[in-house]
């Protein structure tokens, strides 16, 4: 596992969306996104350079980690919506080309089937994730098999309380969601995790050097061969692993 830290927030964007953009350039063919509140300002940063430098996305396709169920695509709060407001909206990638799971789906299991089956056919060259102060990586929470496949999921009350702040009120969020499972999400040939945040900073260290648990879903990713981890220095302090620096502006 590969760890940068970074002096804050800015940083951690910055160092990420660099990463991301040499990725880009060297014609990376599928992309997984994750959404949240830690990579806003990833997006930011990577937009910027993509648009600076007149990069094309015509040929990338992403895929998206997970979405409500209950919500549909133009709904404020709809992972859809997300995307199109911090990126796909501000670059040239055909909208043919951007996937994510239907949340007002007839039959929410069969939409998890069908979107594990066109995650696995694409194949996802580098997954982005965020962490669950509780250890979740897309809405796989704690006691999630770390061999799971797409599907729906049960959000614990934590993680209802931590994205309450994106609704007005805290009954509106909602209280499942369609995800990637853990097993869908190894696959991947490279994973970049971002953290940010004292909060953060259990679940970071649990994730790096506590043991592999089904409780800390995260932890699953010592197992993967190809993990970097950006994160800031708050979400690291409790860490005592090795790490590269990265220098910032």
């Amino acid at each position: 596992m590969n760890i940068i830290e970074t002096k804050n927030y800015e940083d951690m964007s910055e160092a990420a969306a660099g990463y991301v953009w040499l990725r880009l350039q060297s014609g990376m063919r599928v992309l997984g996104l994750a959404t949240g509140g830690t990579p806003i300002g990833f997006y930011e940063r990577l937009t910027e350079r993509i648009n600076t430098h007149s990069h094309s996305l015509k040929d990338l396709t992403t895929v998206n980690l997970d979405e409500y169920i209950g919500l549909g695509a133009a709904h404020p709060n709809s992972y859809h919506v997300y995307m199109q407001e911090h990126f796909f909206k501000h670059v040239d990638i055909p909208p043919q080309q951007t996937y994510l799971p239907d949340g007002k789906a007839a039959s929410p299991e069969k939409e998890a089937d069908d979107y594990e089956k066109l995650v696995t056919e694409l194949g996802i060259d580098l997954q982005l994730l965020g962490i669950g102060a509780n250890g979740h990586i897309g809405f796989n929470e704690p006691g999630s098999p770390l061999d799971g496949r797409s599907r729906v999921v049960d959000l614990t009350e934590e993680t209802i309380e931590a994205n309450a702040r994106f609704f007005e009120k805290e009954e509106q969020v909602p209280r499942q969601a369609v995800t990637m499972g853990i097993g869908t999400i190894m696959e991947a040939e490279e994973i970049l995790l971002l953290a940010s945040g004292a909060e953060k900073a259990e679940a970071v260290r649990d994730m790096i050097e506590g043991p592999v648990t089904e409780e800390v879903p995260a932890t699953v990713l010592q197992r993967h061969p190809n993990v970097t981890v950006i994160a800031d220095r708050d979400a690291l302090s409790l860490t005592q692993a090795s790490r590269s620096v990265f220098p910032g502006k």
